[in-house]
């Protein structure tokens, strides 16, 4: 772990609801700078709303969160300026290569 504790991500009781439908359910973790992070489930366990919400794509229904310093809710264009986000399915060109 990281001598001064530098947080790159934190999550504090993160929720997603979709109506009545809880994605995700109260989740809260770290993770120090430079640290390697696995964040594993089962299909259906809001692993990838999670990470939508960090990325800035999606609103939280509840909780907070931070990447690189900023804020999920008020500060997600600047996430996006500083991250890279590849869904697993990718639907707006499906045919390009990776060169395209």
């Amino acid at each position: 772990m990281i001598a001064d504790n530098k947080k790159a991500v934190v999550v504090e009781d993160l929720q997603r609801r979709f109506d009545r439908f809880v994605a995700v359910n109260h989740i809260s973790f770290d993770v120090p700078e430079g640290e390697i992070f696995g964040f594993l489930g089962p299909n259906g366990a809001g692993k990838s709303t999670t990470i939508r919400m960090l990325c800035g794509i999606l609103a939280p229904t509840g909780g907070s969160g931070t990447v690189g310093g900023f804020d999920i809710r008020r500060e997600a264009e600047k996430i996006k300026e500083n991250i890279g986000y590849m869904s697993q399915k990718f639907s707006l060109y499906e045919d390009l290569t990776v060169e395209e």
